[in-house]
């Protein structure tokens, strides 16, 4: 293993401490491309009334390039929600085996997860995709 599949793991290993499922992360969109064909986006989580950045870890995880000039994780693409492709893939990364439903554990918490279905017997539900473990909004 190389010294840059170390370090992503690395930063992997340091959000997956940080961020839990059902977390909401948001994001700030910092800088658009003249072609329109990529953007710049902060990433930040809210802790204890406080926001803390993440960009530079994210972008170390996702192996994505980092923008210092912009202060964000660059991100190719356009047509879509691209803050929203952002968290989701961030998501998969950090919980590529699953997640346990929310909803299953607190019943009043509102699971961010698409694949429910009615259980007669109220059996815990595992989410096989990670996709969805974290909620995203923009800020």
């Amino acid at each position: 293993m190389n010294a840059k599949e170390q370090e992503r793991q690395g930063a992997v290993r340091d959000l997956q401490e940080f961020i839990k499922p059902g977390d909401t992360i948001y994001t700030n969109l910092r800088h658009v491309s003249r072609s329109g064909m990529s953007r710049v986006i902060m990433p930040f989580v809210i802790r204890d009334n406080e926001p803390r950045y993440i960009g530079w870890t994210v972008a170390k995880a996702l192996d994505y390039p980092y923008d210092r000039n912009h202060e964000g994780v660059k991100i190719g693409g356009c047509g879509m929600d691209m803050g929203f492709a952002l968290i989701h893939t961030l998501s998969n990364v950090l919980f590529r085996d699953g997640f346990p439903c929310l909803r299953c554990s607190v019943p009043e918490h509102h699971c961010p997860s698409n694949d429910h279905y009615n259980d007669p017997k109220g059996k815990y539900h595992w989410h096989k995709s990670g996709g969805y473990a974290l909620k995203h909004r923009w800020f």
